[in-house]
């Protein structure tokens, strides 16, 4: 199990705040690794049969593997001095552009926590035999509001029980799941049953399935009918976001310069196994329109345990754990870009109020700030009549926040090389500076792409009105990215004393 090792002198996981305790390899890895997986993403990408293929290996080396490379690169170099994308771009580019960095990473996760935690609404609502719960307002926002504060009670506590809590509850609640979904794909599969995936049929969409002679035939490669087939891509990249997030905590690992990039490595195999094998599970046992994207994965855990007949206690189970690993994931964003957003309070970037931590050396001021933002926005789920349109609109709101963040962290990777040549980098994206010069460059051009062709409403999912998802993806990413650069103009020069004094 992931251990915590104390310390034998004290860390500073800030720039004055002691930390009691030192993160292990296995610990970051698993707390990375849930920042990232969510199992709420299989059914999307199962919906897309044996195409699915194509999406994850377009994701893993144009998105994953690229960022996972830089991290581990920047996260060595900075890794003892902490503040994650803050400090990497800052170098960079300059306090305003690294305070813009965080700021995207922490306001796109904001936005991002009702959605999870909905997810986590709609399991319990399966658990006690009562799914229509998953669509009840009410019942999703009361939920949304209760799990985010008591994960941010625990969070206040420090990293230690941030560490213990997210290991356990990723491993229980999406790496068991995950496993149990492909062991029950093999099982079909060895009775003898049909593989879904490889057996389409006429009425399914026809960006999986092709026609030849009156029969259906698996499509291997995407039907591209247009921009909004390409968008669906976008939204593939961004589940495999987050490698980055607890880069702000390498400085609180007894070696971060070796320890963190190894613990990239880990949780990057991780992503990709569990992402790869669950969604091919989901789609072996059923077939492309029995995949409800609106219900998701508890209702794809539904039917394949009817299959098996084993609902009656299995989908409980199952359903428990789910959302738990919903709230593990929040868990481990809560920590994160909050931490990096205090490094730019004591650096002077934003009122000096919001550098306040408490005796566990957490960011209590901040954290109080975004549990008061995720509960003016979870009220969403009261005043709207349909959960899934709610679910959207917030959804809809972070991705272009995010793919703006990368677009620096590369760009930063590829001008310190060559500013600063001779940093310390116990880690390096291997090939010299031709191979920085690659991996960066593709990991930027796929991020661009994916903005550019984020401003178009996918046609696999069903998004409503295509001009309020432009309205609302062109709106947030102007405001959102207009935001800290107009605090930057209103910054005062005692912020930074004053900042520094606060912690």
């Amino acid at each position: 199990m992931p251990t915590l090792k104390p310390a034998g002198q004290k860390a500073s996981p800030g720039k004055t705040s002691p930390a009691k305790v030192l993160i292990s390899t296995f610990s970051m890895a698993m707390m990375t690794a849930a920042a990232v997986v969510s199992l709420r993403g299989l059914p999307m990408m199962a919906k897309e049969q044996l195409t699915l293929f194509v999406y994850i290996a377009f994701a893993t080396f144009v998105f994953l593997i690229p960022a996972a490379l830089i991290s581990a690169e920047l996260g060595s170099a900075f890794g003892e001095r902490g503040g994650g994308v803050y400090t990497w771009v800052k170098e960079a580019f300059g306090a305003r552009w690294g305070f813009v960095a965080i700021w995207l990473q922490w306001i796109q996760n904001v936005v991002w926590y009702p959605t999870v935690l909905a997810f986590s609404a709609a399991a319990v609502g399966y658990m006690i035999g009562k799914p229509e719960l998953a669509n009840n307002g009410p019942f999703v926002g009361v939920f949304c509001i209760v799990a985010y504060w008591a994960a941010t009670l625990i969070s206040l506590r420090g990293i230690d029980a941030i560490a213990k809590v997210t290991s356990w509850t990723f491993l229980a609640g999406t790496v068991l799941p995950g496993v149990i979904i492909m062991v029950l794909a093999v099982i079909w599969i060895v009775q003898g049953n049909p593989i879904a995936l490889l057996h389409p049929v006429a009425t399914d969409d026809a960006s999986v399935v092709s026609m030849v002679g009156g029969h259906a035939h698996p499509r291997y490669f995407p039907q591209i009918r247009g921009l909004g087939d390409i968008a669906f891509l976008a939204g593939i990249i961004l589940l495999f976001a987050g490698v980055e997030v607890h880069a702000v905590h390498a400085n609180e690992m007894e070696n971060p310069k070796r320890q963190f990039p190894l613990s990239i490595l880990v949780a990057s195999v991780v992503i990709i196994l569990l992402f790869t094998l669950g969604s091919f599970a989901v789609a072996t046992v059923l077939p492309d329109q029995e995949i409800n994207l609106q219900a998701g994965l508890m209702e794809a855990f539904q039917q394949i345990f009817i299959r098996f007949g084993v609902q009656a206690w299995a989908t409980p189970v199952v359903c428990l754990l789910l959302a738990f690993g919903g709230i593990g994931g929040v868990m481990s964003w809560i920590s994160g870009p909050s931490r990096g957003l205090l490094w730019t309070a004591q650096e002077g970037e934003i009122p000096p109020f919001l550098a306040k931590t408490n005796s566990h050396g957490v960011q209590i001021s901040i954290l109080l700030v975004q549990g008061v933002i995720v509960t003016v926005l979870s009220l969403v789920y009261f005043v709207m009549a349909d959960v899934s349109v709610a679910f959207f609109l917030l959804s809809a709101m972070t991705i272009t926040l995010y793919l703006i963040m990368y677009m620096l962290m590369y760009a930063a990777a590829i001008r310190l090389r060559i500013t600063q040549p001779d940093l310390v980098r116990s880690y390096k994206v291997p090939g010299g500076m031709v191979g920085m010069w690659v991996i960066a460059g593709v990991g930027f051009a796929g991020v661009a792409f994916a903005f550019v062709v984020g401003f178009f409403p996918p046609t696999q999912l069903p998004v409503g009105s295509p001009a309020t998802y432009v309205g609302l993806v062109a709106a947030g990413t102007v405001v959102f990215t207009g935001l800290p650069l107009l605090i930057g103009m209103f910054k005062k020069p005692s912020w930074r004393t004053v900042g520094k004094s606060a912690v």
